[in-house]
């Protein structure tokens, strides 16, 4: 059964905060937010998030199975570019294309708005820096120590898609 993907709005906000906390508990070298202070957060501030920037879902049979946002940037030297952030697919849905959907849906909906997508995925998960760049997204870059998680330093890989040739 193929995933429905859809924007997630004010109304998803409780299933989507499950899905949210799952994924900062169980892959905590994965994402910059920390799972006690975002489980310490009240439902009407996943309620803000999902309304103040386009995040998208996948739904299966049985509900959520995979999330991404996209973070538009508003300054005027930065507006055209956006960040993929918070992407997390359930254990049991991966390799499924799922993930695949989530980005595509992303990547369609940035095309109309920004020239370059930014992202930025844990060195260590050779799989995802994989994924990523099978979809177009390049490395320019290694941040390292960007996280620091239970006493141990993570690298980001810093990767961009551009989805205008420059000057056009």
């Amino acid at each position: 059964m193929s995933p429905r993907i859809r924007r997630l709005g004010a109304a998803d906000a409780e299933a989507w905060r499950a899905l949210r906390l799952e994924g900062l508990l169980v892959h905590p070298e994965a994402f910059g937010a920390d799972h006690a202070e975002e489980a310490a957060r009240p439902l009407s501030f996943f309620r803000d998030r999902l309304t103040g920037n386009p995040v998208w879902g996948a739904e299966t049979g049985d509900g959520l199975a995979g999330t991404v946002g996209l973070l538009l940037r508003s300054g005027a030297k930065q507006r055209h570019k956006a960040t993929l952030w918070g992407m997390y697919v359930r254990p049991g849905h991966r390799g499924t294309g799922v993930a695949e959907a989530l980005v595509t849906a992303l990547l369609d909906h940035a095309a109309g708005l920004v020239e370059v997508v930014q992202l930025a995925v844990a060195a260590g998960n050779r799989p995802a820096c994989r994924f990523y760049e099978r979809l177009g997204f390049r490395l320019y870059g290694v941040e390292r120590h960007a996280l620091l998680v239970g006493g141990t330093y993570h690298d980001e890989e810093l990767r961009a898609r551009f989805l205008r040739p420059a000057g056009d």
